[in-house]
């Protein structure tokens, strides 16, 4: 399976996926840290990433997403955006309400 095909099957498994430098425990990177805070902040439930421990993700998502910066976010399959959208979703109330509707979509 080549990259784009693993990115794919990624974002088809899980219904909402940041792609980040580290881990929200440890992250390595102050954008994705404040990314991962937001979606924890939110209630969100999110599969992550760490596009530290897989070179070929780090390289090709960029390209895939036409987005050159991490974190990335996605929710049911569609590119959010990088840490400054999250943190504006999240400031709105619209990250808590688009969490809960991917959870909603989940349990249906």
């Amino acid at each position: 399976m080549d990259v784009n095909e693993r990115i794919k099957a990624v974002l088809a498994e899980h219904p909402m996926v940041l792609f980040m430098k580290g881990t929200p425990q440890f992250p390595t990177c102050g954008f994705s840290s404040r990314a991962a805070q937001a979606l924890e902040e939110a209630g969100a439930t999110f599969e992550v990433v760490n596009v530290l421990a897989d070179p070929e993700v780090r390289a090709a998502l960029p390209h895939f997403a036409n987005w050159p910066t991490f974190p990335q976010l996605f929710i049911q399959g569609e590119l959010i955006g990088g840490c400054d959208i999250v943190e504006d979703l999240k400031s709105s109330g619209e990250l808590a309400r688009m969490a809960a509707d991917v959870s909603g979509a989940v349990g249906a």
